[in-house]
């Protein structure tokens, strides 16, 4: 009583509490999220965050220059002091301040059963599900996927470059942004930066006045995309790479893209470091330690001032607020938490698959190329990756809990090849046509305890399952099952695109289960296993159609199901999630071009990337005159990897393929 005593007699209000404005919390869970925040910061004794009312209520001395920086680095709107702060409406909020003081350690308690939650910057991310990657520099002209650093700007000079078409087609494509590759390894700029000769400014397009960021960058807005940079941190031809002055002229350019041109929804840090390189002319390897070299939290903290609402993705040894999923191949694990330990290293397990137990959110993105290579080389023009194949990353990325970085390279011209804008054109239209009726919303769904039940009341075909949680709560699943009754029995359902187990794990923003098609009258969603008790927002079941050769633009061919890229113009690998035994490989020159045909090869074979096995090496006869497919065989061999080199080509520099087969 004596608590209440304090508020209830006319005393002055207590000088040491500030109320300020707070906007776009929208749950419990932000008001704690911000709480958390401002509570690091020097001066800050107390503090209580109401998302109904919009407000923070402080106790102690931090300035208010000090609150704004904490509240805007975790991606929400400051807007200053409160009127609550002169009136009898503060008296209300003291009390709740000091009433949540007393019960801290409950607090405690339930944020350590809920684990840690998305800030509001982070689920907007979530939301936008796809968007993408723009690959552009002067490895577009050299048909290098690196540039050494020494390439020459006046290669650049495309004759109708138009970031309006790059952002209609990702538009119509389904990308709802694009991040555009400003600074690649090479060093090379594609905008004016005051810091560099090596920029667009010295190219012959536009006379040197050009300055493609700020194109993309309006082009975007026009379109309703929003846009974001990929910096790399490796330049290879800057001569004080290597040294502290280049850290400084990292974070120069880095301000310039973040003051000039709008609001950046992420910043993008290749984790590339360190090689080769020009280097001014020095001509030699440089290393550095990526965990120091590059002194990340100060870069953080610089980004977070600028662009408040702006997510950070890093390879590096700081934890951005995104994550590498691992792997370029486009893939994500059927199981996959938003989580990670804050701090330590992360190996591949955990970037593909995050970690249970993780104690900060840092969800995870794939990226991956709608061609073989990031940059556009001809060669691969009749390799875009196919309707089926771009259908299996979409349900290994937004279909478990990430979300997909789609590249469409830029070719000479300045535009995006017709073969990429209509395949990834046609990848949308797939996606809609798949979903576009919920099966579910025409039955009747029961739900008692753990287990939901959706009758159809009549046997329904089906092919997909949906299921979302509340992320806003944090990630809860672990586990479920889902069951058809066909015929009155109960048949048990598995994910067809996991090899190992049924795949039905966790779940998060969204989970999409792939299986044959299933006639059956009621569908059974069982949750087996929870961290705390789940939060189900949504439930979707569809019927989706089968991607064959002769639907327009699919681009159907034998190599559609596997992941190619090279390792150099005439090094093809070829991975696996998993080991394969094979004992044959089919190679199919290019059909309209004798340039890149394979005359020689060699054909190694790996488990793990390290110890290469020569699997077969011989030559192609006749291959140029009669352009046929080219059988390989050898003993059964244990691959997950394989690594095609073409020991001769007929004319050109690059390898060329019109389709691969592996048996």
């Amino acid at each position: 009583m004596k608590l209440f005593s304090r508020f209830t007699d006319k005393k002055p209000l207590d000088p040491d509490v500030t109320v300020y404005r707070v906007e776009d919390m929208h749950c419990s869970h932000c008001e704690a999220a911000v709480v958390r925040a401002v509570e690091e910061v020097p001066g800050v004794e107390k503090a209580k965050a109401s998302a109904s009312a919009n407000t923070l209520t402080i106790k102690g001395s931090a300035t208010e220059e000090a609150i704004r920086a904490a509240v805007e680095g975790i991606g929400y709107t400051f807007k200053g002091r409160s009127s609550t702060s002169q009136g009898k409406d503060n008296m209300k909020m003291i009390f709740a301040l000091l009433l949540t003081a007393m019960s801290l350690s409950v607090g405690a308690q339930t944020h350590s059963l809920n684990g840690p939650v998305p800030t509001a910057n982070q689920l907007r991310w979530q939301d936008m599900e796809m968007y993408a990657f723009i690959h552009y520099s002067l490895n577009t002209y050299t048909d290098q996927e690196w540039g050494f650093g020494n390439e020459d700007p006046k290669l650049f000079n495309p004759s109708n470059l138009d970031c309006r078409q790059w952002a209609r087609v990702c538009k119509q494509a389904g990308m709802r942004g694009i991040i555009f590759t400003a600074k690649h390894h090479c060093g090379f700029c594609m905008w004016p930066s005051a810091y560099t000769e090596y920029s667009v400014k010295n190219s012959p397009w536009k006379d040197g006045k050009g300055d493609v960021v700020r194109e993309l960058a309006d082009a975007c807005r026009e379109e309703g995309l929003e846009f974001a940079v990929y910096l790399s941190p490796w330049d290879r031809n800057h001569a004080d790479y290597g040294k502290p002055e280049y850290v400084t002229y990292f974070r120069n350019q880095l301000r310039e893209l973040l003051i000039n041109y709008g609001d950046i929804f992420e910043v993008w840090f290749d984790g590339a470091n360190g090689g080769d390189g020009w280097y001014g002319g020095a001509n030699e390897v440089r290393k550095i330690d990526r965990t120091t070299y590059y002194q990340w939290p100060e870069t953080y903290q610089m980004i977070r001032q600028l662009q408040p609402k702006c997510l950070i993705w890093n390879d590096g040894s700081d934890r951005g607020d995104l994550r590498w999923v691992g792997t370029e191949a486009g893939n994500v694990g059927e199981t996959n938490w938003s989580l990670l330990y804050r701090d330590g290293d992360v190996p591949y397990q955990m970037l593909h698959y995050g970690v249970e137990d993780g104690d900060v959110w840092c969800p995870g993105e794939t990226n991956t190329s709608i061609r073989p290579g990031w940059f556009y080389h001809d060669a691969e023009n009749e390799h875009v990756k196919s309707l089926s194949k771009l259908m299996d990353t979409y349900y290994k990325s937004v279909g478990r809990n990430s979300t997909l970085l789609l590249n469409f390279p830029i070719a000479p011209n300045g535009r995006i090849h017709p073969n990429d804008s209509l395949r990834g054109i046609a990848f949308k239209q797939m996606i809609d046509e798949v979903f576009k009726e919920n099966l579910a919303d025409k039955a009747k769904t029961t739900h008692q305890g753990d287990v939901y039940t959706i009758d159809f009341k009549r046997p329904t075909p089906f092919n997909r399952f949906l299921a979302e949680e509340d992320i806003v709560k944090g990630q809860r699943v672990k586990k479920f099952t889902l069951e058809a009754e066909v015929d009155g029995k109960w048949l048990p359902l598995k994910d067809e695109l996991v090899e190992d187990g049924d795949g039905l794990t966790t779940i998060g923003h969204r989970r999409i289960i792939c299986f044959p098609t299933v006639k059956a009258t009621k569908l059974r969603f069982t949750i087996n296993s929870y961290k705390q008790e789940p939060i189900i927002k949504k439930i979707g079941v569809y019927l989706a159609p089968e991607l064959t050769a002769d639907i327009p633009h699919s681009g159907e061919k034998k190599s559609s199901a596997l992941h190619i890229f090279f390792g150099s113009p005439q090094q093809m690998f070829i991975d696996w999630d998993a080991e394969q035994i094979i004992s044959s490989f089919r190679y199919l020159p290019p059909q309209d071009s004798k340039d890149g045909i394979i005359t020689h090869y060699t054909l190694w074979g790996s488990t793990d990337w390290n110890n290469w096995q020569k699997l077969a090496t011989g030559e192609f006869s006749n291959i140029i005159n009669n352009p046929i497919w080219q059988t390989i065989k050898f003993p059964a061999a244990k691959v997950r990897v394989l690594r095609f080199e073409a020991d001769r080509l007929s004319s050109g520099t690059r390898m060329g393929y019109g389709d691969i087969e592996i048996k």
